[in-house]
């Protein structure tokens, strides 16, 4: 009963942590239709930025999701206007190819300025337990999901409580009535890109600390981050998270009591079985299918 609490906790600090990388794809389509397959790049470079602050200042590479947040919230905006901002209404096809490109330059740009060799975050508490109960819980991880949740808290309530979250939800659901009462669709579009973006540089710090990492693990991550959205519902934030929380307890589930080798895998045939029931995803909106087009 231990184990099986402690594999539990794991995989909700495991999947908090996903929720937080996650958050930022899903809120990115939710407002702009956008699928960026650039997120896990910038994801690898919040880890590198997170890696240049720790070796070269000495800080601490969790703590310094402070700055790496807004370090990668700047990049994502200029990012958007840009490159994004001219293909903003394209066809999906479109902003599709011209993400997966960003993801190659971020690529190119993270091994000139830090090399391809596997690189590790080890800060003194990497190796230490919290012990309680019986249960052995690593402080990386538990720090890591800690503050995952902090962040998502704040993103709620940025999204729930403030002009700007309003303003986003109108944008989502109905651009031109958005527009009509005075809302500038493009300038919240340009906001919610930087933000996704910031978002994915905060939990690549968390990460970073978690996994080693290599400019080229962005297509593992993408992979993983749209098995979660998808799972959760392509625009929803809750389902993002809930689909997280998901991934995250399959993975060490089926490590504890399978194998490490599946770990991998069973979280994404959990995905299919789920999208073959309900294809929308758990918490995302099924489309209209009545309307043709003229």
């Amino acid at each position: 009963m231990t184990e099986l609490l402690q594999t539990l906790l794991l995989g909700l600090l495991l999947g908090g942590v996903y929720a937080l990388a996650a958050s930022g794809l899903t809120l990115i389509f939710g407002v702009m239709r956008v699928i960026n397959i650039a997120h896990g790049a910038f994801l690898i470079l919040g880890a590198f930025v997170a890696y240049w602050l720790w070796d070269s200042f000495g800080i601490d590479p969790l703590l310094a999701t402070l700055l790496t947040t807004p370090i990668v919230f700047v990049i994502g905006w200029l990012t958007y206007k840009v490159a994004v901002s001219p293909v903003r209404t394209a066809p999906m096809a479109s902003t599709v190819l011209l993400t997966f490109g960003l993801a190659l330059v971020v690529e190119g740009a993270m091994g000139e300025i830090w090399g391809n060799s596997s690189t590790a975050i080890r800060p003194s508490y990497g190796d230490e337990s919290f012990r309680f109960a019986g249960l052995f819980l690593p402080k990386a991880q538990v720090y890591g999901g800690v503050i995952a949740v902090v962040v998502l808290v704040l993103l709620w309530i940025v999204l729930t409580k403030t002009w700007l979250g309003r303003a986003i939800r109108a944008a989502a659901s109905n651009p031109a009535s958005a527009e009509l009462v005075g809302i500038k669709v493009a300038s919240v579009a340009a906001l919610v890109f930087a933000l996704g973006i910031a978002a994915a540089g905060a939990g690549g710090a968390i990460t970073g600390v978690l996994y080693p990492f290599v400019p080229g693990s962005h297509y593992q991550w993408i992979a993983r981050l749209l098995a979660i959205v998808v799972l959760g519902g392509l625009g929803s934030l809750n389902g993002a998270v809930l689909g997280a929380l998901m991934f995250g307890i399959a993975e060490t589930m089926t490590a504890a009591y399978v194998s490490p080798a599946w770990a991998t895998a069973v979280p994404y045939a959990i995905v299919f079985a789920v999208l073959l029931i309900r294809p929308q995803g758990l918490l995302g909106a099924k489309l209209r299918e009545d309307a043709v087009a003229a």
